[in-house]
């Protein structure tokens, strides 16, 4: 069983499982019933997406600046709730295949792969 990091809006793999958002905001311009339809994702978990600050001050994220952003993103998930959360998704992972995504483009530049570093750390089965 794995977790698979993923852009939001790909196609799902095939042993891709449940697809969880972890993005500040739900798609503009598509219809709640459309989302999962539309391969972003089934449900929507913005506790382990950057805070509306942090995203204010660095979106969209330049290279220069990726170094701070990650420092202060890291400091948000030390917080008990996400710490908790991403624990949760860790033991889930022996368990059963789900996803978690964000709609950016490169992954390089994006919370996703902080959250991927993370739930390593954490002994998750990452694809």
């Amino acid at each position: 069983m794995t977790i698979s990091v993923v852009r939001l809006g790909s196609p799902r793999g095939k042993q891709e499982g449940l697809r969880i958002g972890t993005v500040r905001r739900p798609p503009r311009g598509v219809r709640k019933e459309d989302i999962a339809k539309q391969d972003i994702y089934d449900v929507w978990f913005p506790n382990l997406s950057p805070s509306a600050g942090l995203l204010k001050e660095f979106f969209p994220i330049e290279p220069a600046e990726w170094k701070l952003f990650k420092r202060k993103f890291l400091a948000e998930m030390k917080t008990s709730e996400p710490r908790r959360e991403l624990e949760l998704l860790a033991a889930m992972s022996h368990q059963t295949n789900f996803a978690i995504g964000c709609y950016c483009e490169d992954e390089s530049l994006c919370h996703r792969s902080i959250l991927r570093e993370l739930l390593q750390k954490l002994q998750a089965d990452l694809a």
